[in-house]
């Protein structure tokens, strides 16, 4: 019932910025916790960010200073803003939302998105 579709991810030179973002739609769908994660080739899932919906926010130590989450709580969007990009930064980047569905009871449900590739390349 919910999808996440990301977009803005492509190309980006090192030292330059780039914005992605992913919207969590489905009838009824809240969400809690919403984040990012990456996940280069040969390499395990990590975590990038992530938002509460009250504003809280958790980052990485890699991306600290470089990466801001943001969101959009009655639009079920969440935002990563990447600033100063290294080649490092290269990436499969994987939304992720986590929360219930309203009237529905207690239970939470965890979707992720399809990925977008982020490229940073000179």
């Amino acid at each position: 019932q919910v999808q996440l579709v990301e977009s803005g991810g492509g190309l980006v030179q090192p030292g330059g910025s780039l914005r992605i973002s992913c919207v969590a739609s489905g009838s009824g769908f809240r969400a809690n916790v919403m984040g990012w994660y990456r996940q280069a080739p040969g390499k395990q899932r990590e975590l990038v960010a992530v938002i509460s919906t009250g504003g809280s926010t958790n980052y990485a130590d890699s991306v600290k200073g470089r990466f801001t989450i943001s969101r959009d709580n009655a639009k079920n969007t969440v935002y990563l803003q990447m600033n100063s990009l290294k080649p490092e930064d290269t990436a499969v980047y994987y939304c992720n939302a986590e929360g219930r569905y309203v009237g529905r009871g207690p239970t939470t449900y965890l979707y992720w998105g399809q990925g977008t590739q982020v490229t940073v390349s000179s």
